[in-house]
């Protein structure tokens, strides 16, 4: 599971996306690599979607947060 902690300002945000972005890279990888075994270790497909859609969708809430603190400096 992804997890979260708080961001006070706008530099400790825009590191944060950068290692998420990083960490989501991989996870993406990581999923096209079990997709293109199947059916070998199907078991894991569900889980490893599950993982790679949710740090996507923590990645675009930040980005998203992070547009909104820079429109209001």
């Amino acid at each position: 599971m992804v997890q979260t902690t708080e961001v006070t300002n706008i530099a400790d945000l825009k590191t944060q996306i950068k290692r998420l972005n990083s960490k989501a890279g991989q996870m993406k990888m990581d999923l096209h690599d079990l997709a293109e075994g199947l059916p070998t270790d199907y078991e894991r497909l569900i889980e490893a979607a599950s993982e790679t859609y949710q740090i996507y969708r923590q990645l675009d809430q930040l980005k998203t947060q992070l547009k909104q603190w820079e429109q209001q400096s």
